[in-house]
């Protein structure tokens, strides 16, 4: 499945991940590669445990790029 993460830099130079549609699974690092590759592990622990206490997996989002004249 394909998820879409935001990556923000934190005010001590952090790269913080975050997956909008799995509430709460949050990942950092000191590189924008280390965030990406920590959400990624993140992501995949958060789809275990739902699947492993039977919870529904939320579907990840869909969203369109639209251009807006300026």
């Amino acid at each position: 499945m394909l998820y879409r993460i935001v990556i923000e830099e934190d005010e001590d130079g952090e790269f913080v991940a975050e997956c909008p549609s799995l509430p709460g699974c949050i990942s950092q690092g000191h590189s924008r590669d280390e965030a990406v590759a920590n959400i990624k592990d993140a992501i995949a622990g958060y789809l275990a445990s739902l699947k492993k206490h039977g919870e529904p997996i939320p579907p990840p989002i869909t969203e369109e790029i639209v251009e807006v004249p300026t």
